[in-house]
């Protein structure tokens, strides 16, 4: 089995049917709010390393977690702190990951030129003239697939561990089928 090394992990939560971010930027001083880039508050963590942004709509999105554990303890965190300041939130809300980002090496110089020809058209977009990698898209996971000519291979666009680790996995085995690896 292939050592995956979770990169991102971003998710996100309804708290609230909304609120009132300038207000909330004014009681949690952890919030930074500038209306002018954007209509939202953030606020960046240490333990874990993650960043919430809380929308007015009451959603909230989680990114820069590497792990499950650590997308819930920065949701549940940052709604704590919310609701300290007397703001309400929702009692139940549910995570939902939108976008896992996921990589391997695969301790092999590719040839990506070899490999598009090798590889299904329909899937394969490579054109180094625009991007250094090549990007294969497996639709049954909702997974797209960047080779480099490092052998380093990142998958992005499942919501899952488990999606993204069988999307790797194909594609080693379409990379193997072809000669690659």
């Amino acid at each position: 089995m292939t050592k995956i090394n979770v990169e991102n992990i971003v998710a996100s939560a309804q708290i609230s049917s909304g609120f009132n971010v300038k207000e909330l930027s004014e009681k949690i001083l952890d919030f930074k709010y500038n209306p002018d880039e954007f209509s939202g508050v953030t606020m960046k963590l240490d333990c874990p390393k993650t960043a919430i942004l809380v929308f007015p709509d009451g959603k909230l999105i989680c990114t820069g977690a590497r792990n499950i554990d650590e997308v819930d303890k920065t949701i549940k965190d940052t709604i704590k702190k919310i609701k300290e300041v007397g703001i309400t939130t929702k009692e139940k809300t549910e995570i939902e990951i939108q976008n896992i980002v996921a990589s391997t090496n695969l301790d092999k110089e590719m040839h990506l030129s070899s490999i598009s020809k090798g590889l299904l058209l329909q899937h394969v977009d490579y054109q180094p003239d625009k991007f250094p990698g090549l990007i294969y898209k497996i639709e049954e996971h909702g997974a797209t697939l960047l080779l480099f000519d490092s052998g380093k291979l990142v998958c992005t666009g499942t919501k899952s561990i488990e999606d993204a680790t069988s999307a790797i996995e194909m594609m080693k085995e379409k990379l193997s089928s072809i000669g690659a690896l």
